[in-house]
């Protein structure tokens, strides 16, 4: 197939990388000239694109031609810049999409959409998007968006990810005071995160999939002994308030894809 990744970054490159294996011919976008380069030594033919509230810098037109399945992993960046109008910017996507020849749209999003509590709720897919925080709700808009318009959409909603160059406790080792000590983590490692895309675009399914592994430790408990396996300095966490929480499953990817996420949170 024709496949086109919008953000090659810490996901979306080794991704390109595994469906080029598979056949695939892959289109593949970063917002550095310095990656261009690097994108083409893969065999991934390069775009240098990005997007802005007001419109689209660079050839989105080519880089959508022929395209069948379009793979959307740009971080909103709105931690950075809560400002940030990741709304509009999807919208200008869309209206690209809209008239291009894209089958197929896989958007990858987050497991923040769901609400934090004290009583740890779960949710599966079926389950609404509830968060309330800012950052959220934009998320939960574009996902509406994109599933609004007339073409094929899957979202796939991952939690914390980690793997090569990137872990949470790389964040918190040392830090002090952390919140939230008894709530559940929700991760993911890069090897699931593209194995479950590839069976998303491969199989062709589309409705929304969580990309959480199946075990639930304490957030406490975990980062601190990661964090000594690691030789790190050990986060120090405050048990005076309740702890919010949530834990997320991956129900629609274990019934319909069958994978058994076998990568290990250590």
């Amino acid at each position: 197939m024709n496949i086109s990744i919008l953000g090659c970054g810490w996901l979306g490159l080794p991704l390109a990388k595994e469906l080029i294996t598979g056949g695939h011919i892959i289109k593949g976008s970063t917002t550095s000239n310095e990656k261009i380069s690097a994108l083409s030594s893969e065999g991934i033919i390069p775009y240098q694109i990005k997007l802005f509230e007001e419109g689209i810098q660079g050839d989105i037109s080519s880089f959508l031609k022929d395209t069948e399945v379009l793979i959307i992993d740009i971080p909103p960046g709105l931690r950075k810049n809560p400002t940030e109008n990741f709304i509009a910017k999807m919208g200008r996507l869309m209206e690209q999409i809209e008239v291009s020849p894209v089958q197929h749209l896989i958007f990858i999003g987050s497991t923040s959409v769901f609400e934090d509590r004290e009583d740890m709720p779960l949710y599966t897919e079926d389950d609404e998007p509830n968060s309330t925080q800012t950052i959220s709700k934009q998320l939960i808009a574009v996902e509406k968006l994109i599933s609004s318009k007339n073409v094929k959409t899957s979202i796939v909603r991952f939690g914390g990810l980690f793997g090569p160059g990137r872990h949470p406790v790389n964040y918190l080792a040392g830090r002090k005071d952390i919140k939230d000590p008894g709530a559940p983590v929700n991760l993911i490692h890069q090897d699931n995160c593209i194995e479950l895309i590839k069976a998303i675009v491969e199989l062709g399914l589309v409705g929304v999939f969580h990309g959480i592994h199946p075990e639930h430790p304490l957030k406490a408990e975990y980062y601190r002994a990661i964090a000594a396996l690691k030789n790190l300095a050990l986060p120090e966490f405050n048990h005076s308030l309740p702890s919010k929480g949530k834990i997320i499953r991956s129900i629609r990817v274990k019934e319909e894809i069958g994978m058994e996420f076998r990568t290990s949170l250590l």
